[in-house]
C-alpha cells in the first residue's frame, strides 16, 4: 500500500510539471526526438524567413526535419457536401526561432454573397507524441519495453493553444477543419488562412466546393461507432472521485467530442476489472453487488443509472454494452454483509457457483431495466471468450429473459450466430455472406474491429492517418453497419507525452488525448465514417430511382477496399482515387 501510494504521489507531480500547473488543458512539454537531424534539409532552406505551405493529411510530418517540396502545395481547393467535416493540415517551418506564433481564419466567401462562417472553422497546432513501431512478428500485440523497439517522436495530437513558440530549425504542422453548415448554399467558398510570427503575417489561399447533396448530423447517422470509454480514466487525469459532479464535468467535452463523431453506444461495466488490470486504468463496477447476511443479494444501480443517462444527454442513446459475464481472470467482487468487507468469488462458467452467482443478478437487472426503459436498448456484452463459456453465460441470459441482447467482439461463431443481437468480427474474419445478408435484413448490428493484431490497417500513433479512414470505407466495401475500437481514451500514465504501452503498440489503448484535444488518427476515423454515410446515402437515392450506373460506379470505387489492400497499396492512394469519383455522384 505504501508503494502504491507513493506511486501515486510521483504520478501527480509529474502531471503537475507537464501541464505547467493548468491541468489537461494547459501546454505542456513535448519529449526529445530521439531520431538524429537530416541537416542538410535544412541548409536547403533559403533564407531565415517565415515559411508556410499547405501539407498532405496522409503525412505525419517530421518536427526535426524541413518538409519534402512535393508534399507541398501553395493553395488549397476541397469538395464538400453540407453538414460535413472537412480537414486539411498547413505547415510552418523555420530557421530561426519564432514566439508567439497565432492563426487567423475568416469567413469564406461566395460568389453570390453566401458565406461559411468564421465559427465554422478551426485550427489547432498538431503536437508530437513518443511511439514505437509494431513487433517483428508484424502485428502489435503483446508485452513490450521500451528499449526493445525503435521509438520515435510522430504528430498526431492537435492542441488547443492558441499560440505557439516554433524553435529554429522546426517543422510546426497546424490542422484546419472545417465543419460546412447544413445550410449552406451549394457553390464555391473562397478565404485565406493567416499565420502571424511576431508582426510577420503570412497568408495562404484556399478554397472549398460545397456540393448539392447534404450529410445528416451525426446523431443521425446510420453507422454503429463503438469506441469503448474510460470514465476511470478522466478521473485520474484530473484528480478528481468517481463519479463525483467534478467527475461528469471533466467527462463532458470529451463524451460531446465522441457523440459528434457519430457514437453509438455507452460502455457500462457489471463488475469490477472485466479485463484483468490490463489498462492503466482499472474499470470500476458500476452496480454494487451485496450479498446480503441471509444469503439474498441486493443491486444498487445508482453509478449505472446516473452514467447511462449522462450519456443519453450527450445524444449517445442506441445501445447499452455491458461487460462483461465472462471476464479475463473470472473473477467476480461483491461486498459481504456477513464477513463485513469486500471479497471475490472465482468460478467458471458451467459451475454451480457462477449460476448462483450470476442468475439472481440477471433475473434482478432485467428489471431494473424495464422500470427504466432501457431494457430494449441493452446488451450483455463479451469480447472473445471460448465459445463452451459463451454458450453457458447464453443459458443465465436466457433463463432470465429470453428477448435479452447479447453482444460480441470476436470471431465468427456459427452457432452462436442467431443469438448474438450486436455481432462484431475480427477483421480476418468475415461473415459467411448468407449470414450477413440475414442479418442486416433483421436489422442487426454487424461490424468488423481491428486490434493489436493488424499491422495494417490500424490506428496506431504511427500507423499511416489515412487507414484510420479507411475504416469506414472497408466497412461500406463489405456491406458490414460500423466499426468497433477500445478505446477512445484509455490513457497510459502520460499521454500527451507518450502514446507508448507496456502490453500494446502505441496509440493502441486512445484515439483522444486529455485536454480535451482531438488527433489526426480521430479526425480521420470521423472523415472515413462521413464517406460511409455519403455512399449509404447515395446507394440509397440510386436503389430508389433505378439507377443501375450509379449503384454500379459505387461498386466499382469500393472494390479496392479489401482489409488486406494497405499492405500493398498506400491507404491515402486508394482513398484519393476514391473520393475523386464519389465527389463526382
Amino acid at each position: 500500500m505504501v508503494n502504491k501510494f507513493f506511486g501515486v504521489l510521483v504520478l501527480l507531480a509529474l502531471q503537475q510539471n507537464v501541464w505547467a500547473q493548468s491541468g489537461p488543458a494547459g501546454d505542456y512539454q513535448e519529449k526529445p526526438d530521439p531520431r538524429p537531424v537530416n541537416k542538410a534539409s535544412w541548409e536547403a532552406i533559403k533564407g531565415d524567413q517565415l515559411h508556410v505551405a499547405f501539407g498532405s493529411t496522409d503525412i505525419r510530418y517530421e518536427k526535426r526535419n524541413a518538409p519534402e517540396a512535393q508534399s507541398l502545395a501553395s493553395s488549397w481547393n476541397a469538395k464538400a457536401w453540407k453538414g460535413e467535416r472537412i480537414h486539411t493540415q498547413f505547415l510552418i517551418w523555420t530557421t530561426r526561432p519564432l514566439s508567439g506564433v497565432s492563426i487567423t481564419t475568416n469567413a469564406l466567401q461566395g460568389s453570390k454573397g453566401t458565406t461559411i462562417p468564421a465559427s465554422a472553422i478551426t485550427t489547432g497546432f498538431v503536437r508530437y507524441v513518443m511511439t514505437d513501431e509494431l513487433n517483428k512478428d508484424g502485428s502489435g500485440c503483446g508485452y513490450r519495453k521500451p528499449e526493445n523497439f525503435d521509438s520515435s517522436l510522430v504528430a498526431d495530437g492537435i492542441d488547443i493553444q492558441r499560440s505557439k513558440d516554433i524553435a529554429a530549425n522546426q517543422t510546426q504542422p497546424v490542422w484546419l477543419s472545417i465543419q460546412v453548415p447544413a445550410g449552406t448554399a451549394p457553390g464555391v467558398y473562397k478565404g485565406t488562412v493567416k499565420i502571424n510570427a511576431g508582426g510577420t503575417i503570412s497568408s495562404l489561399p484556399y478554397e472549398v466546393e460545397v456540393l448539392n447533396h447534404t450529410l445528416p448530423a451525426p446523431k443521425d447517422w446510420k453507422f454503429h461507432l463503438d469506441l469503448w470509454q474510460s470514465p476511470d480514466a478522466i478521473a485520474r487525469m484530473y484528480g478528481v472521485k468517481p463519479w463525483s459532479d467534478a467527475h461528469f464535468k471533466a467527462m463532458t467535452p470529451y463524451m460531446q467530442m465522441l457523440a459528434n463523431a457519430g457514437q453509438k453506444c455507452i460502455t457500462a461495466t457489471l463488475i469490477y476489472d472485466p479485463w484483468n488490470s490490463q489498462t492503466e486504468d482499472v474499470y470500476g463496477s458500476m452496480i454494487k453487488w451485496t450479498k446480503k447476511k441471509n444469503g439474498t443479494w441486493s443491486y444498487d444501480y445508482t453509478i449505472f443509472d446516473k452514467w447511462v443517462e449522462y450519456m443519453m444527454s450527450m445524444g449517445i442513446k442506441k445501445e447499452i454494452n455491458c461487460y462483461s459475464m465472462i471476464p479475463w481472470n473470472l473473477k467476480f467482487y461483491y461486498y459481504d454483509e456477513a464477513k463485513g468487507k469486500d471479497t471475490l468469488l472465482i468460478a467458471k462458467p458451467g459451475s454451480p457457483e457462477y449460476a448462483a452467482h450470476w442468475q439472481p443478478m440477471l433475473n434482478d437487472f432485467v428489471k431494473h431495466l424495464k422500470a427504466k426503459g432501457w431494457f430494449n436498448i441493452t446488451t450483455i456484452a463479451m469480447d472473445e471468450r471460448p465459445m463452451a463459456d459463451m454458450q453457458q453465460a447464453l443459458a443465465l441470459i436466457r433463463k432470465a429473459d429470453k428477448d435479452f441482447k447479447l453482444s460480441l467482439a470476436g470471431s465468427y461463431h456459427a452457432p452462436l450466430d442467431k443469438d448474438i443481437y450486436d455481432f462484431c468480427v475480427a477483421s480476418k474474419e468475415p461473415f459467411p455472406d448468407e449470414v450477413l445478408q440475414a442479418r442486416l435484413k433483421k436489422g442487426w448490428p454487424t461490424t468488423f474491429y481491428t486490434c493489436c493484431t493488424e499491422g495494417f490497417p490500424n490506428t496506431f500513433t504511427f500507423s499511416p492517418p489515412a487507414e484510420a479512414a479507411f475504416m469506414g470505407w472497408h466497412a461500406a466495401y463489405k456491406g458490414y453497419t460500423g466499426y468497433l475500437r477500445w478505446a477512445y481514451n484509455c490513457w497510459v500514465k502520460a499521454p500527451l507525452q507518450d502514446s507508448r504501452f507496456r502490453a500494446w503498440a502505441a496509440g493502441d489503448t486512445y484515439f483522444v488525448y486529455p485536454g480535451p484535444r482531438s488527433s489526426i488518427r480521430f479526425e480521420r476515423l470521423v472523415e472515413g465514417v462521413q464517406d460511409y454515410e455519403k455512399i449509404r446515402i447515395l446507394r440509397e437515392e440510386f436503389t430508389r430511382a433505378n439507377n443501375r450506373e450509379g449503384v454500379s460506379k459505387l461498386e466499382k470505387m469500393l472494390s479496392p477496399f479489401d482489409i488486406n489492400a494497405p499492405k500493398t497499396t498506400p491507404a491515402g492512394d486508394l482513398l484519393k482515387k476514391a473520393k475523386e469519383t464519389l465527389n463526382t455522384l
